[in-house]
């Protein structure tokens, strides 16, 4: 039995003491208790490990080397690229970029990734590569595979039986991307094919929907209304959406209220999509973020996501989710003093609502009886954390250290006062 004491618990002020035993939390609180083992953590912010929503792990680094820029900038020439190059894709060189990303992650506390991989391939060289890797790093990172149909469920010729042959072998959450078939008909009839698929084989749907700059796309209103006559909208994630951060306020409005009555999720990359949207407009320019905030507001579940890692769609990031979070919070104006406090729900909470963590995979949060996962950051509180971009300091997987690492920051100001 081990015993982490002096914890700053994100969202449970009144527990100071974590009990770890056979890799669950046994008891949460305070004065717990003796235990084999004692661990202080000094007065530093705990709370559940990142979560990243949303990943492409079969395209990392695609974008490096000479000839790989995406020299638009925009997301159809990324589209355009990967379908050239991919042919000559193996699955031993998806697993080794796939292994990169997630060490990436990993060592900046996520534990929880969910992966488009890409099935517009006759031979589904990203869906066997990452389902062997979902076996083999479980007690690591727990990965959750999306059957996605990068170059259209219909406009790539068999892309339909594609997307079922992935989940026949074990994809757990199907996706789409209407906003690229041929024409707005067939996206409507993708959806519908999709919502079918989810219904038949009970998984998941994860869409990347109107990923554009058109205040005039409109696949999230018809998959929001797919999903609500189903009752399937707290199964369904719309990623990206984000045109509806171009629409008019009478339409987003009316929105709104089906969006509540659905109880649909959502992803927004903020880093990806604010490098890829506005690549048509002069000034004012869009910056391709949904309207997170108003979401919140309105109780629906949104995530923040890295996306991708040196890509053909995204030049830089590194899986670091505090970066991602420091960017979302400004371009979506969640900076109020009480915003920024529970801003870390963004990258933790709100995915793992997303992932259905908490329902699927034995649980989430730091409380008794669910696995003893969770981080430790270099911050005493929330506002810090953020703030600071705090490190992680510590990434803790059934009880055990996946790593730790020592506190550097107060070091080197310390160093620095002495002058």
């Amino acid at each position: 039995m081990k015993k982490f004491i002096n914890a700053n618990i994100y969202g449970d002020t009144g527990s100071t003491e974590i009990l770890v035993e056979d890799g669950k939390f046994s008891a949460v609180g305070k004065d717990l208790g003796d235990a084999d083992e004692v661990v202080d953590l000094e007065g530093k912010l705990v709370l559940p490990p990142y979560v990243d929503p949303h990943l492409h792990l079969d395209y990392i680094f695609s974008g490096l080397g000479e000839g790989n820029a995406n020299v638009s900038g925009t997301l159809f020439e990324g589209i355009q690229r990967w379908s050239d190059n991919k042919k000559t894709l193996t699955e031993e060189k998806v697993r080794e970029r796939a292994l990169e990303g997630i060490r990436k992650e990993v060592s900046h506390g996520v534990q929880y990734i969910r992966t488009h991989v890409d099935v517009t391939d006759p031979e589904l060289t990203g869906m066997k590569a990452l389902l062997k890797l979902r076996e083999e790093l479980k007690d690591i990172v727990t990965l959750q595979l999306v059957a996605f149909p990068q170059e259209g469920f219909f406009r790539y010729e068999g892309g339909e039986e594609l997307v079922r042959k992935a989940l026949d072998m074990g994809a757990d959450v199907v996706g789409g991307i209407p906003h690229f078939e041929i024409s707005y008909e067939h996206g409507v009839e993708s959806l519908k094919r999709i919502v079918d698929l989810a219904l038949e084989y009970d998984v998941m749907i994860d869409i990347h929907c109107d990923e554009n700059d058109d205040p005039n796309s409109r696949f999230l209103e018809v998959l929001n209304a797919l999903v609500m006559e189903k009752d399937y909208g707290e199964k369904t994630t719309a990623s990206h959406t984000c045109s509806f951060g171009a629409v008019e306020n009478s339409y987003a409005n009316k929105m709104m209220g089906l969006f509540k009555a659905s109880k649909i999720n959502f992803i927004s990359c903020p880093t990806e999509n604010a490098h890829l949207q506005g690549r048509g407009d002069n000034y004012p320019k869009r910056r391709g973020l949904t309207r997170v905030k108003e979401l919140l507001e309105n109780g629906n579940t949104v995530a923040f996501a890295q996306d991708s890692i040196a890509d053909y769609w995204y030049p830089l990031g590194n899986g670091n989710m505090m970066n991602i979070l420091d960017n979302g919070i400004h371009l979506a104006h969640y900076t109020h003093i009480d915003e920024i406090n529970k801003a870390l729900d963004l990258i933790t909470f709100n995915g793992a609502a997303v992932m259905r963590i908490d329902e699927d995979y034995g649980g989430y949060g730091i409380e008794a009886g669910k696995p003893a996962n969770f981080i430790v950051l270099d911050a005493y509180d929330a506002y810090e954390a953020v703030r600071e971009r705090a490190e992680v300091l510590a990434s803790v997987r059934s009880g055990e250290y996946i790593f730790k690492r020592e506190v550097r920051k107060n070091e080197i100001e310390n160093e620095f006062l002495k002058g």
